[in-house]
């Protein structure tokens, strides 16, 4: 994208360099980090970073209209619906891939967004790491809205811990130490002073919930809520017997679980934006495209991608059997556009939002970028590869 600065870093990369940068970035939590770390970050320009940022505002917009919670009331399925939901989502997450247009230019697309956290505590961690292994250029950052690394992790403690003693708010996952999101948790923790718990691990008590440290019972008055809803679903039988979350709990919720389902793939249909492909949903959709392959099939509630059908066809749309709980999505060709020494890579940029209790918006923080060489984004289809894998985009301020 930063053609001069592209040239630059990859002239003055070695292998060397690079696993040099892994040692160190292995140092804090070895053998944390489970998913494969990119070589070289992300630099974007000012027209494609603003770009970005005009979709993200327009689609806060949407979220913060009056209408915004009878318009997402079908997202929740009836079974996971829970009490106290306060009146937005902490965080929130905006994928973008990068594309071409005819005339060759580069413009961002958005992929799916997220009422739930991502890696916000890795992401204040790993670019520290590779800005001593690789230089970036003056003038660009992974941050935005002046914060910085210092900063960013005050507004991180004032929304996640609050006003409660940090002992009495825990990060909660679903066996947090096999997660391949681990190392997130463990950076958390370091930063936040917030352990990592397993639901199995909560003790309820009436409304109240507790969790045990060194033989001691300590009362939960925050979660700052990792669980994703579908993965809970899938292994719920091999937890034992957990607290549901459907229980009027007397605990508070970073954020709360309704947010997972109302800012998510349910949204898209309801945005209208150059840089956001056509969505609907399958259930209120007139006519089938001719153009099937162009599309792409995606349940509206699964886990990692699974589910999600590219290579569209009328069987597979005759095939669905509860047609509201899917969208039909324009495709989205990534651009190969990130030059490495094999063949070039494509793009997904996360802009990282937080939005603390009392505001009216959301700020945006921080990023994080994946590279690929496959056929979609992730692991599975970029095995035996190189220059591809996590990363951090650097803005031009």
């Amino acid at each position: 994208m930063v053609n001069s600065i592209r040239n630059q870093f990859n002239s003055s990369f070695t292998p060397e360099k690079y696993a040099a940068f892994m040692e160190d970035l292995n140092q804090l939590f070895p053998g944390a980090i489970d998913f494969r770390v990119a070589e070289t970050p992300v630099f974007i320009n000012k027209s494609l970073g603003k770009q970005m940022v005009e979709t993200c505002e327009h689609i806060i917009d949407l979220i913060k209209r009056d209408d915004f919670i009878s318009l997402t009331e079908r997202s929740i399925p009836k079974q996971e619906y829970m009490q106290n939901q306060n009146d937005h989502s902490h965080f929130i997450a905006f994928d973008f891939g990068l594309c071409k247009k005819e005339n060759g230019e580069l413009y961002p697309a958005l992929i799916e967004m997220q009422g739930f956290p991502t890696l916000f505590g890795f992401q204040a961690y790993y670019p520290e790491i590779l800005e001593k292994h690789f230089e970036i250029p003056s003038g660009y950052s992974e941050f935005f809205n002046g914060l910085d690394r210092d900063t960013y992790l005050m507004l991180l403690e004032e929304v996640i811990v609050g006003p409660h003693q940090k002992e009495e708010v825990i990060l909660l996952e679903i066996k947090p130490h096999t997660q391949k999101t681990r190392i997130d948790f463990y950076c958390t923790e370091k930063f936040l002073g917030i352990k990592p718990i397993c639901i199995t691990e909560l003790i309820k008590e009436g409304k109240n919930l507790f969790y045990i440290v060194d033989g001691k019972k300590i009362r939960i008055k925050r979660i700052y809520n990792r669980v994703i809803a579908d993965e809970l679903n899938m292994v719920k039988h091999e937890l034992g017997n957990i607290i549901s979350f459907t229980d009027d709990l007397d605990v508070e919720w970073v954020p709360h679980p309704h947010w997972f389902y109302r800012i998510s793939k349910f949204t898209l249909p309801f945005l209208k934006h150059p840089c956001i492909p056509g969505t609907w949903f399958l259930n209120e959709l007139e006519l089938i495209p001719k153009d099937l392959q162009q599309y792409v099939l995606k349940p509206l509630f699964s886990f990692a991608g699974q589910g999600v059908v590219i290579d569209v066809t009328m069987d597979d749309i005759a095939g669905i059997k509860d047609p509201e709980n899917w969208i039909l999505q324009r495709k989205v060709q990534y651009a190969a556009c990130i030059q490495t020494p094999d063949e070039p890579a494509k793009a997904e940029i996360r802009l990282m939002y937080i939005w603390k209790d009392g505001a009216d918006r959301p700020v945006l923080a921080t990023n994080l970028a994946r590279l690929s060489k496959g056929k979609m984004i992730g692991v599975r289809y970029n095995k035996d590869k190189e220059w591809v894998g996590g990363s951090v985009a650097y803005f031009e301020q």
